[in-house]
């Protein structure tokens, strides 16, 4: 008897410890979710620094609350909202010209897919046609995305992935040559690298590239995964893609779970971190997944804040430590608000990853 009541008090333990890491893990998602959606004006992130709308960060957030689950009031408000500023978003009609911005494009079509809308009829526009059209058929940019402005060409490899991702769903006729085109952007090292070869350039591929324009970034690597893992069918070519991402992701992870970033942020920070968590348990890998997940609450504004600088503000996730001690004395300012939408954005999604079991049942 004394053995069968032992055994029973462990079972009971471990009951405790999956219910307690399984609450624990609930709530960090949760309270950064409900901090989003307190971020939205009518469905809108309107940044008060510069008094501007930003559509961009706007469908960041509604793909980050949908990846969290449980927030569909909030997704259907954002993509009526975005739908009714669709040509604000991804063209310069609000500036008089017929711009057109392939990566703006790009995500609005993943957005409408994502959230059960029709990106041949969003807010009137068929935004299929509008991204195929800027869609390249001329060698040797083939399947390349780029803008058409006066004021340059500023397409990348994340707007790439969007296009390839959003293409693909919509089974449209350039879904293939995106694609391409996009694997192309992949070092033999299992990066993606941010920027293009210039289009004139013979050799458009990641490892024809110089130590300059192919260079390793985080936060391009997690988001082609997250793209790629959202393809109805996976070609052998994009099974490997990703297969090599993510073995990239995995030997460029700290000690302590973090990631940096892109040359221009290559210290820990919770955006890469963020991010690459996220794109680590989509892909299944969730013993690193919860190690970037564990670092990221670290930085999440948690327990009893009233009557401190951080009232309000529980379930925001700061930009790495120097952030996070700026907020327990400031605040979160008008000045500091974007920084702090972005990060909490890319990293609410991969605090649901806190649980290694727990990600490997999503």
């Amino acid at each position: 008897m004394k053995h069968t009541y032992r055994a029973a008090a462990v079972l009971a333990a471990g009951t405790l410890v999956l219910t307690t890491a399984a609450s624990a893990q609930a709530a960090s998602v949760d309270t950064s979710a409900d901090w989003l959606g307190r971020q939205l004006t009518n469905g809108i992130v309107h940044n008060d620094q510069y008094n501007s709308e930003d559509y961009g960060l706007t469908a960041d957030t509604a793909l980050a609350l949908k990846a969290i689950g449980g927030q569909r009031a909030t997704v259907r408000q954002i993509r009526g909202a975005l739908s009714r500023h669709v040509d604000s978003w991804t063209t310069g009609a609000d500036f008089g010209t017929d711009d057109v911005y392939a990566g703006s494009v790009a995500k609005a079509v993943v957005l409408a897919e994502a959230t059960a809308g029709d990106p041949r009829a969003f807010g009137g526009v068929n935004l299929v046609t509008r991204l195929q059209r800027r869609v390249s058929n001329v060698a040797p940019t083939v399947g390349r995305i780029q803008d058409k402005s006066g004021y340059g060409d500023y397409a990348n490899t994340i707007g790439q992935s969007f296009a390839a991702r959003g293409l693909t769903v919509a089974g449209a006729s350039k879904a293939g040559a995106a694609t391409t085109f996009l694997l192309e952007q992949q070092c033999a090292a299992g990066f993606f690298r941010l920027n293009f070869a210039a289009p004139a350039d013979a050799k458009q591929g990641c490892d024809a590239g110089t130590a300059t324009t192919s260079v390793p970034d985080t936060d391009v690597t997690a988001l082609a995964v997250l793209n790629l893992q959202a393809f109805p069918k996976k070609s052998p070519a994009v099974r490997g893609a990703i297969t090599d991402a993510v073995g990239w992701l995995k030997r460029h992870q700290k000690r302590n779970g973090s990631f940096g970033g892109g040359t221009a942020t290559e210290n820990s920070n919770s955006n890469s971190t963020g991010l690459a968590g996220w794109a680590l348990g989509a892909a299944g890998a969730c013993t690193p997944a919860s190690k970037a997940a564990s670092w990221v609450r670290n930085l999440q504004v948690r327990g009893a804040v009233a009557g401190t600088p951080y009232a309000g503000q529980r379930g925001a996730v700061a930009y790495n430590g120097a952030a996070y001690r700026a907020g327990k004395t400031d605040g979160i300012t008008v000045e500091s608000r974007d920084q702090w939408r972005r990060a909490t954005t890319q990293a609410a999604p991969a605090l649901a990853n806190l649980s290694a079991a727990a990600c490997a049942a999503r």
